[in-house]
């Protein structure tokens, strides 16, 4: 990061738009155009991969591919691949997504923009194509047979498929990717088109002086390809379920724990072979990103193992994890690592020793920060290295929080900012954007002040989550020229371009 500066969290999928999910098309520029209005050096999403059940951001089928539902169908028709009579329609409500149609359509548009593609004599696009599988294969080839082959399976989870496939038995594997060439190619052009739109944005971004802040989750799905195609760097019986799954003992979130279900990593043979995996990922997310936040941070100190056949995660044990030589091994491919480590719940100190160690900022959020002033979460505690937001994509809104406060905790805060509060996301924006913290960082709705029913997640909640979307009506009047001033005042304006 290196000097002071703020941004916004939002997700793409909670973009306006008429395709019933926010996409990397029109919509997106606009955004764009409203962070650089707003002053703020930094867009921060979720993870970007393609999603199953219950649309969660943290469990996708590849930490390496893009989510096709993310497709611009405007951006396709300029290229020549679709016409607007393919979604004619089929317009949705722009409220909440829900998923079901919109993966329905997407999927349609892909295949319609495929058929174009495959059958034409001659498009712009076949060099690209090309130059990109070739450039991509490492990952894309198993990605592309692993969507192709769930397809053919009805959507069942890889270890429900045929036993040789399961145990990627190669004779198998070469009679499959033939049977299935025309699915497997269009998977390929679907992350080619999504590499193309992403790219385009954040070229886009760039130019208006905005960065982009990206994620990754530290484990992964257990129906992915990542586990598919490695089950060797992975904890699994002999039929590839996980023997043990990630997740946290009770926390301030959950009195139950978060039972994630991803499987955990063989730490051991990752690294056998140089945490290969690993920087691969790694490198991949920077191609799209310019700084990563890496979630769970702690879990590479230690994480919480739980028995498979466990419901939720009181019972689990902490186990080590790969600590300074995975970080030693990314550096010495990579450089420097532009993380911020996502260090909240139970930070024991080995999890601080190895942040500092790597020279990492840690992060502070002001819900968890109202109680006694030896609060680390409080203001006056932070350091500079450190990254504040006013709640994350886990809290509920500022507002939503605050109306479910006692008065006590009320009182609280109105001594800490010296009056009695009467616009809560904004105070906290404030205290923000006024500490020590090099950046800061608010989700979208609390800066324009919404309530609880504008919540991204609720953690442990398996259904309802990642649906919320934005309209522009919902700035009110002033908002961007507000949060541009709060942005001059407190000296986190983008640095000035310098003239070429």
């Amino acid at each position: 990061m290196g000097r002071r500066s703020s941004g916004i969290l939002l997700h793409p999928t909670c973009l306006p738009g008429p395709f019933g999910i926010g996409d990397l098309g029109p919509m997106a520029r606009r955004w764009i155009d409203t962070l650089a209005a707003m002053r703020q050096s930094w867009w921060q999403i979720l993870p970007l991969g393609p999603v199953g059940s219950g649309d969660s951001p943290y469990q996708s089928f590849s930490a390496f591919a893009g989510n096709i539902n993310l497709l611009s169908p405007e951006l396709l028709e300029r290229d020549g691949l679709v016409t607007s009579a393919t979604w004619a329609g089929k317009w949705y409500p722009d409220e909440r997504l829900d998923s079901g149609p919109v993966t329905e359509l997407k999927s349609l548009i892909l295949q319609t923009a495929w058929d174009h593609f495959r059958h034409a004599k001659y498009h712009d696009l076949r060099a690209p194509f090309e130059d990109y599988c070739a450039r991509e294969s490492a990952w894309l080839t198993d990605y592309s047979l692993f969507m192709a082959l769930r397809e053919a399976n009805g959507n069942a989870a890889f270890t429900r498929w045929p036993a040789d496939l399961v145990r990627r038995d190669p004779g198998a594997l070469a009679k499959a990717s033939e049977k299935y060439r025309d699915a497997v190619e269009r998977h390929r052009f679907g992350q080619f088109l999504f590499d193309r739109q992403w790219g385009q944005l954040k070229a886009y971004a760039h130019e208006k002086g905005v960065r982009i802040i990206g994620d990754i989750p530290i484990f992964v799905s257990a129906d992915s390809a990542d586990v598919w195609a490695n089950p060797k760097l992975f904890l699994l019986d002999a039929k590839c379920e996980p023997t043990v799954v990630a997740g946290v003992p009770p926390d301030y979130f959950s009195q139950d724990g978060q039972h994630w279900g991803n499987p955990i990593y063989d730490w051991k043979a990752m690294q056998a072979d140089g945490y290969a995996w690993w920087i691969a990922r790694v490198r991949q997310t920077l191609k799209q990103v310019d700084l990563i936040r890496l979630d769970h941070f702690r879990g590479f100190v230690q994480a919480w193992h739980i028995p498979a056949g466990e419901t939720t995660a009181r019972n689990g044990k902490w186990v080590d994890g790969p600590g300074h030589a995975l970080f030693d091994a990314l550096q010495a491919k990579l450089g420097s690592l532009p993380f911020i480590a996502e260090d909240l719940g139970l930070i024991t100190p080995d999890v601080d020793e190895l942040r500092l160690g790597l020279g990492l900022p840690g992060m502070r959020v002001l819900q968890f920060a109202m109680d006694k002033p030896q609060n680390p979460y409080l203001p006056h505690n932070y350091v500079p290295e450190t990254v504040v937001y006013t709640g994350t994509h886990d809290n509920d809104t500022t507002l939503g929080w605050w109306r479910a406060l006692n008065g006590r905790d009320q009182s609280f805060i109105g001594e800490y900012v010296g009056h009695w509060v009467h616009e809560p996301a904004w105070e906290f924006l404030r205290l923000a954007w006024s500490s020590v913290a090099e950046l800061a960082i608010a989700p979208l709705q609390d800066v324009l002040g919404l309530g609880g029913d504008a919540r991204m997640n609720v953690p442990g909640k398996a259904d309802g989550n990642w649906k919320w979307r934005m309209k522009w009506e919902y700035f009110p009047y002033g908002t961007i020229e507000r949060i541009a001033d709060l942005t001059e005042r407190f000296n986190r304006l983008p640095c000035k371009k310098s003239k070429e």
